[in-house]
């Protein structure tokens, strides 16, 4: 039999959506292929107790496809467009050295970027994510399949917006998709609370999606180039070319939008108060409650990233020409110092010390005490260690093979067993294992969920081992 293929592409005026979308049936196997219009994309191969089952399956995809707005094409017809990436033009500051104790050179520019206790994660627009004890050290490294955008974390679980239009969670062994937002969306940046994700993009548009990767909202901007959203329990506050507006985070209803000088390039958060730095060289504390401005923190360039102290008591920004700066939380200037390494394209701030990601994919510890600060001013800094990866340092891919089973348990104990089911329209997944509690909130991985369709139609089972799924409510680690 003659394998079939229909190619179908979705391309619209605005640039929000490039892509293509291929289903091939040949017998009892039907294989889809996906990406950005021009590019390779990628490939899933699904087996069918018979053709007809898999005929079936392949139009079922074919009409979701046309419903979205999809249509036949020819492949080769449209080109495809770049990535927007910030351009990473940095001038050397003429600032005295910040007390850097060590740098880590990821090897391309970084914007990704989180710390906590136990270590440090990078992430560049190679796709690479390393993770680095406090100490210096190089104790991992993650290798995603496009540009790293940002990287945040939801209580323990950490995750990266890549420029592929996904977000990876890197909290198992492995890198699972969690989200997928779209095969070519500029993710500028996003932000998680409690498993709902808020997504920012170039075109001036913020989407919020809930722990099961399903819709819940989306509302465009008065600007473009959306650098800033931050989330908490009760809003989503989003910035861009304009300004920053927050809103309801249930529904997305506008609660106030604030105009500021400057478009916003980086966003960051406190219990009342959000922070935007801009291209005009400063950072604006808005209230969150009201969007009432209280106070500018004024730098002498564009303003790439900002943080702040816990309960905004110091204020740091890092601009376009490689200085990083401290400010009181009423905006007097207490110091400006030069990276050394680049400018700062995201920043935050722990016990004591300002980690930086900068335009030429350093990962630098800069010791933020009063004492150092004082020391640097004079003209004495420590001289700063260089961070090497082992050689033998292996390198982490995203998984993309599940283990089927037939079974009600796994053999051994050591996984747990998960099966599809419908919920009216939507395809749900849940535990089979003994002793889970059903009541809870689960969030399985992008690729778990997609398998599980197959799975479905099946009638069979499949089991996963090696990561972490996500309880709302009752954290528990299943695997």
């Amino acid at each position: 039999m003659t394998a079939r293929s229909t190619y179908l592409e979705l391309s619209e005026e605005d640039g929000s959506s490039h892509k293509f979308y291929e289903v091939v049936l040949d017998g009892t196997e039907v294989t889809i292929r996906y990406g950005r219009i021009g590019e390779p994309g990628q490939s899933k191969a699904s087996a069918f107790a018979s053709a007809e089952k898999a005929a079936a399956a392949a139009a079922k995809k074919i009409g979701e496809k046309v419903r979205r707005g999809y249509a036949p094409a020819v492949r080769g017809v449209r080109q495809r467009r770049n990535v927007t990436r910030r351009s990473v033009q940095s001038s050397r500051s003429t600032a005295t050295q910040a007390p850097v104790l060590w740098r880590f050179a990821s090897g391309a520019a970084a914007f990704g970027i989180f710390v906590d206790a136990g270590r440090c994660w990078v992430g560049n627009q190679r796709g690479d994510v390393y993770t680095v004890t406090h100490d210096g050290t190089v104790t991992g490294r993650f290798r995603l399949p496009d540009g790293v955008k940002c990287i945040v974390a939801d209580d323990f679980w950490i995750y990266a917006g890549a420029d592929d239009g996904k977000v990876y969670d890197l909290s198992g062994k492995v890198p699972r998709v969690a989200y997928e937002i779209a095969e070519d969306v500029d993710i500028y940046w996003l932000d998680i609370h409690e498993g709902v994700l808020g997504v920012s993009d170039r075109a001036g548009r913020i989407t919020t999606i809930d722990h099961e990767d399903e819709f819940q909202w989306a509302r465009k901007g008065r600007g473009d180039s959306a650098w800033m959203v931050r989330c908490d329990d009760e809003a989503v506050y989003h910035g861009h070319s304009t300004g920053v507006a927050r809103y309801d985070a249930a529904d997305g209803v506008p609660v106030w939008e604030t105009p500021v000088d400057g478009a916003v390039l980086f966003g960051w958060q406190e219990a009342d108060a959000v922070y935007a730095g801009t291209a005009r060289g400063a950072v604006h504390r808005l209230r969150k409650s009201d969007g009432v401005p209280q106070a500018v923190y004024r730098c002498d360039a564009t303003v790439f990233s900002c943080a702040t102290a816990p309960g905004g008591r110091y204020v740091f920004a890092g601009d376009s020409h490689s200085s990083v700066y401290c400010f009181d939380e009423g905006g007097e200037r207490l110091w400006k110092l030069a990276t050394g390494c680049g400018s700062a394209f995201s920043m935050q701030y722990l016990d004591e010390r300002l980690y930086i990601v900068t335009t030429d994919g350093t990962l630098a510890c800069i010791d933020a005490t009063e004492e150092a600060i004082r020391a640097a001013q004079a003209g004495t800094v420590p001289t700063p260690v260089d961070v090497k990866a082992a050689a033998g340092l292996a390198v982490v891919e995203p998984a993309t093979t599940l283990e089927t089973v037939t079974f009600d348990a796994v053999p051994g104990g050591d996984g747990v067993v998960v099966e599809c089911f419908r919920e009216g329209d939507r395809l749900r997944v849940r535990v089979v294992s003994e002793g889970y509690d059903v009541r809870r909130n689960v969030q399985f991985p992008k690729d778990v969920r997609e398998a599980g369709a197959r799975y479905l139609v099946e009638g069979v089972r499949f089991s996963e081992r090696g990561g972490f799924y996500r309880a709302y409510g009752d954290i528990r680690r299943l695997l």
